[in-house]
């Protein structure tokens, strides 16, 4: 079985932080995360974007970095949404309620 290397690709617009999310995101690998979270999750200016198009798997550790970082979005008001989630991460979304606090963006929005 072969082990995807985690990676954060990191890209910015006129209007959005977009971090795409890729390969396997678990404990091992949060800090990796949240070294390219820190310096764009406090920005209120433009919205944040994780796209996890190539997100094979999470746990409950990066399941937990979402949240935090949703809810300090929430407390600056600033924009943030997820994109391109695939279809067994929606599903595992759906099944810890995180999903109907998640706003799902599209090409378009996000």
């Amino acid at each position: 079985m072969k082990v995807e290397q985690f990676q954060v690709m990191q890209e910015e617009t006129r209007e959005q932080y977009i971090l795409h999310v890729i390969g396997e995101l678990d404990l091992s690998v949060v800090p990796q995360l949240r070294a390219a979270l820190e310096p764009v999750m406090n920005k209120a200016d433009k919205a944040l974007v994780l796209n996890l198009k190539q997100l094979k798997y999470i746990d409950s550790t990066g399941i937990g970095i979402i949240v935090s970082v949703l809810k300090l979005r929430d407390e600056l008001k600033a924009p943030f949404f997820v994109k391109e989630v695939p279809s067994p991460i929606k599903r595992l979304f759906d099944l810890t309620g995180i999903s109907r606090y998640l706003t799902e963006g599209t090409e378009a929005e996000a």
